[in-house]
């Protein structure tokens, strides 16, 4: 209203950009703990990033609305995971992923509840009704698992479906030379290489965590948690250390090092993790 008591009428736009401010302040996560129990969290970057002790250039790689391309990211307290629609933050003790619209993050997120909490059926029964070894891997080892098969199951599903349109367009090419027939092959391989690069990227994370044990090490977010609280602190507050978005910082290495008195040799035993990601690897070529 103006001040002669006349009706203004409201910008539209400066209220959706009003709404698109707010929208932005809060972020919806989906909680996944030890017991495969699902908790959605309505809060903003600020509650996750101290939740999660990690960086703000950390968290902006797991914006929906931002392209960035696949990363496994190893902090102090956590591994910042970035695998095409999973966008997930691993502790310790939970895993949070964005409450995406995408149809993909279903699946994902009910193969975590069913494979997290250990002792259940999906790990101690097998086929035949006798009962297995139960997988003993650390929480975040178990959760890096289930979301690198999911994006590897993902890629390998898109790789069919577009072979299943590849080999007949192929076929018609060769019985047919036309304008029709090389656009139509002309597109798909155009959607071959980008897919090619997709799973290309996914392998270089793998391969570049393998060819280091300083980055596999920084995974193991239980063991340098218990080596953390067992380490005599004049502080009550947790020391943790905001890093670039690269795996294996000088930082954390320096970290790691000063540690080694404390925790012991097992700091640089990183043969589960390398069997782990080596399978993962292979399979991502099949």
């Amino acid at each position: 209203m103006s001040p002669d008591g006349e009706l203004v009428p409201v910008d539209s736009s400066a209220v959706v950009t009003a709404k698109r401010k707010t929208s932005q302040l809060s972020r919806s996560w989906i909680s996944i703990d030890a017991t495969g129990q699902k908790t959605v969290l309505d809060v903003d970057k600020h509650v996750i990033m101290h939740r999660v002790q990690i960086h703000a250039r950390d968290l902006r790689i797991l914006d929906p609305n931002l392209f960035y391309p696949s990363a496994i990211l190893g902090r102090e307290r956590a591994i910042v995971l970035n695998l095409e629609h999973i966008k997930a933050i691993i502790t310790a003790e939970e895993v949070l992923i964005r409450d995406s619209s995408d149809e993909n993050v279903i699946p994902v997120l009910e193969e975590f509840q069913r494979r997290l909490p250990v002792g259940n059926e999906a790990h101690g029964v097998h086929g035949d009704g006798d009962l297995g070894e139960e997988d003993e891997s650390p929480f975040e080892f178990r959760a890096l698992e289930v979301a690198l098969e999911a994006i590897c199951s993902f890629l390998a599903a898109r790789t069919t479906e577009l072979e299943k349109f590849a080999y007949p367009a192929l076929d018609e090419l060769t019985l047919k030379i036309s304008s029709r027939n090389l656009e139509r092959v002309r597109k798909l391989k155009s959607a071959m290489t980008r897919l090619t690069a997709r799973v290309q990227k996914v392998r270089d994370e793998l391969e570049q965590l393998l060819d280091d044990d300083g980055d596999m090490a920084d995974l193991y977010l239980t063991r340098k948690l218990v080596g953390a609280s067992s380490s005599v602190s004049v502080s009550d507050e947790p020391i943790w250390y905001p890093t670039s978005p690269t795996i294996g910082s000088m930082i954390s290495r320096a970290s790691r090092v000063s540690l080694v008195t404390v925790r012991g040799d097992d700091e640089t035993d990183v043969e589960e993790l390398e069997m782990l990601l080596e399978v993962i690897l292979v399979f991502s070529y099949i």
